[in-house]
């Protein structure tokens, strides 16, 4: 008899079952195509290239160390120019900030760290450093804000000197920022003086104070040097000689030099020997240099200058000094000194085109919208002609001015610049007097009965009643307008002056950004020289065989020349200052021919004041300074090319700077200076500000761009009118116009208002500059109703800057100033 059932026995939890898996191998199509997700088998991906394949772990490893041999290679390339016994000297820029700060004595604590005994000059001068076999070139200034921007120039290395007792003056913080924003190589911190704070315990808190100060300016200052401590001092001569400068891009693309000596010319016709070490690309003698402010010169020759050595035979010394060997001689490529093309350049049609302008001006009935004058006799459509690369009959010389460089092709390049793509500015949203972007939509039409009046026969004012009336629609008008900014370009016509004559420069758009803009109506006003300047169809394609010929060629970098230079005035001997760095950079082909120069400006959100165009400003951008009247336009790229003229520039604001002025090929940094009276400038009339400190002021910063002479600079004029009557669509418009002859003219030009609808002209009405216009849907009471128009204005000549930037005298008068405020 079987026995009973065991307690180890219990029922299942639940009733599913769990049934074995399915085979993948016996999976049907529909649930492979899923399980796959798309792929498709062999296939790799949707990686193209080889970089963009999956490597291998061998691959990997092979490519990592290939990168590391590269930039081995680099470094090397870039430290050996300093490598041995005739090997380049690093220069060693020392600008003390603080008034109790010497320059001398900061690099006489450097030296006496390692024991070196040298001479300390007023002017730049080399000391051998046998510890780490190396040569440092100091540069010893003093508070000279030019100075210090052509010692920062060409310096490896910049040190700052800072004062533990006297804190950074309105001077000494103008040349920091300025040669912050000129683009600096490696920067060392160190502080003179520490050792006098007592008691001893502050000096912590005055290192940690001055690091807070220098790193506002420069966040990488991770160390600020005392000169009293041997040590520190020992640690940063040992991080001169070893460190790699980072150096400047602009900068290096050229050739460039310190002058170490000057042999002035003995007769007028001989010329100016400047010795030095070659440093950046190779020096070309065909083509020009610009000495600090003296200006653009030729080079008639190069030879070599070696410095003397002394070789030992037993134990007599002797000097052996290398012969004068020449190096470079111009050849018949060498570049001119012209910055204008010649009279013969110009297109010989060019009065033939000017008279035709006039003439077809003149006979017009009617203002030009876009590119077609409505409403005339011969109403016929103008079609546009290609203007021609090069004119006939160009001879060579006259062929340089017209740059064609399609053969050239900047698709790969290695040269690209990856700071010259077009600069895309986030434009402003467009507005109802940009055009048709910035209109409204279509009103949907409305069927029920009108709220305003049916129209009426027009009925002429009264001229009194109509010209009180007029006074105070101006009067509201004008207190309106200081609390509002949404009309900045708005005019007021006087009810005796002829629109029509008032505005005769002036066309109309139907669209700011994309409509075409006629350039023959402008060549009865532009300038004399605007058909001279260099043309650049393609200024990718040019820059980049300019900076391919500095590549090749040339007395090599590193190498100790005399340069001989041609032309140099007797005045520039006679107000030279020893002490005071001179440098010289080789220009690219062309830099020394004018165009109309672009340059994007940053307005310093703390400068107090709005610049108004064509202000008086000096620029700084590459190695040379101007004095310019620039025009300032918005930014962006756009169809067309025409940019809205600006006529101030807000602080906070950016804009473009227009003027002409030579040519530099690549993007370099710009710095604008305005001369100041110290303490003038009251900002909103409050007495606490005090205004500037110094008789210069760094108001801006900026940035080349590539220049056109194509870029149209429009100046909008908006005319505004105020609704009379109103009846659905159609509206009675007055206070635009004063008489019908001005209605008549302006007849084609498209109307809009503020809140964005678009409307045209439809007949004038009696004699007092009344018309009725239709537009898209209904206008509110209060809204205000304005016609754009546009004229191109044309950018000024900009001067090379004479005598000092910062004048010496006004300094001193302006710190005896603060010195009396201060008592």
């Amino acid at each position: 008899m079987p026995g009973a059932v065991g307690g180890g026995h219990s029922h299942r939890p639940t009733t599913k079952v769990s049934h074995k898996a399915f085979k993948s191998r016996k999976a049907t199509k529909g649930q492979l195509r899923d399980a796959a997700k798309g792929r498709i088998a062999g296939e790799k991906g949707q990686r193209k290239t080889p970089h963009q394949q999956v490597m291998s772990k061998l691959d990997r490893r092979n490519q990592a160390k290939q990168r590391q041999l590269e930039k081995a290679r680099e470094h090397q390339k870039e430290t050996s120019i300093f490598a041995g016994k005739d090997g380049a000297p690093r220069h060693v820029a020392v600008i003390p900030l603080c008034a109790d700060t010497d320059a001398a004595t900061a690099i006489r604590s450097l030296n006496g760290s390692l024991d070196i005994d040298a001479e300390i000059q007023d002017g730049c001068f080399r000391v051998p450093v046998d510890r780490f076999k190396q040569k440092l070139q100091y540069i010893p200034l003093k508070r000279d804000l030019a100075a210090c921007l052509d010692a920062a120039r060409v310096a490896d290395f910049i040190i700052l000197v800072l004062s533990a007792e006297v804190e950074v003056d309105a001077l000494g913080e103008l040349i920091l920022r300025s040669v912050e924003s000129q683009g600096m190589s490696t920067l060392f911190t160190v502080v003179q003086g520490l050792n006098r704070v007592e008691p001893a315990k502050q000096r912590l808190s005055v290192v940690a104070s001055l690091k807070s100060f220098i790193t506002h300016f420069h966040p990488e200052q991770e160390k600020i040097y005392s000169l009293d401590n041997r040590q520190e001092c020992s640690n940063l001569m040992r991080s001169l000689c070893s460190t790699t400068p980072k150096g400047i891009r602009w900068r290096d693309e050229r050739s460039w030099m310190l002058v170490e000596d000057i042999e002035w010319a003995r007769s007028g016709t001989a010329p100016t020997v400047l010795t030095g070490v070659v440093r950046g690309k190779g020096l070309n003698v065909d083509r020009l240099v610009q000495v600090g402010d003296w200006g653009t010169f030729q080079i008639e020759r190069i030879t070599a200058a070696p410095l003397a050595t002394r070789k030992r035979r037993g134990d007599d010394a002797m000097v052996d000094e290398a012969a004068e060997e020449v190096l470079a001689e111009p050849t018949e490529d060498q570049d001119g000194l012209d910055d204008l093309a010649p009279e013969g350049a110009v297109m010989d049609d060019d009065d033939e085109d000017m008279d035709a302008a006039t003439t077809m001006t003149a006979s017009k009935k009617g203002v030009l919208l876009d590119d077609h004058h409505y409403f005339s006799d011969d109403d016929q459509v103008q079609e546009l002609q290609m203007p021609k690369r090069v004119p006939k009959g160009t001879s060579k010389y006259q062929a340089a001015w017209f740059l064609d460089d399609e053969d050239v092709s900047d698709s790969g390049s290695d040269l690209e610049d990856l700071d010259m793509q077009d600069i895309q500015d986030e434009e402003d949203e467009a507005r109802p007097e940009d055009g048709m972007e910035g209109l409204a939509g279509d009103a949907m039409t409305e069927a029920g009965a009108s709220e305003y009046p049916q129209s009426v026969a027009f009925i002429e004012p009264d001229v009194d009643e109509d010209a009180r009336a007029f006074e105070a629609y101006r009067k509201s008008k004008r207190t309106e307008a200081e609390d509002d900014m949404g009309f900045p370009d708005e005019i007021e016509l006087h009810p005796g002056v002829l629109a029509r004559e008032r505005l005769a420069k002036y066309r109309g758009l139907k669209s700011l950004r994309s409509s075409p803009w006629l350039e023959d109506e402008d060549r009865a006003y532009e300038p004399e020289e605007w058909q001279r300047l260099l043309r650049i169809p393609d200024y990718q394609a040019s820059r980049i065989r300019a900076a391919r010929e500095a590549l090749i060629g040339g007395v090599a970098p590193g190498t100790r020349v005399h340069v001989y230079i041609k032309g140099v005035p007797v005045t520039i001997q006679k107000n030279h200052d020893p002490s005071r760095p001179v440098t010289l950079v080789s220009l690219l082909r062309h830099e020394q021919k004018r165009t109309a120069v672009n340059v994007l400006i940053n307005l310093s959100s703390d400068y107090p004041t709005s610049i108004k165009a064509k202000e008086e400003l000096i620029v700084q951008y590459g190695p040379r300074r101007f004095v310019i009247n620039p025009l300032f336009s918005q930014g962006g790229s756009t169809p067309n090319d025409v940019h809205k003229y600006c006529r101030y520039l807000h602080p906070g604001q950016s804009a473009v700077a227009t003027f002409m002025g030579p040519v530099m090929w690549g993007s370099a940094p710009a710095l604008f200076f305005k001369r100041t009276v110290p303490g003038s400038e009251v900002q909103d009339g409050d007495e606490d500000d005090e205004g500037p400190a110094l008789p210069l002021t760094l108001v801006a910063t900026g940035t080349t761009l590539p220049p056109s002479t194509s870029r149209v600079i429009a100046k909008r004029a908006i005319l505004t009118g105020h609704p009379y009557h109103i009846h659905k669509k159609i509206v009675t418009i007055r206070y635009m116009f004063f008489n019908r002859e001005d209605v008549e003219w302006f007849k084609a030009l498209p109307l809009w208002t503020k809140r964005g609808r678009s409307g045209y002209i439809k007949e004038p009405l009696g004699t007092h500059g009344y018309f009725k216009a239709t537009f898209d849907g209904r206008i509110n009471p209060q809204d205000s109703i304005g016609v754009s128009l546009y004229k191109r204005v044309w950018p000024r000549n900009a001067l090379p800057l004479e005598g000092p930037l910062l004048d010496p005298v006004l300094l001193q008068d302006a710190q005896d100033d603060a010195m009396d405020d201060d008592m």
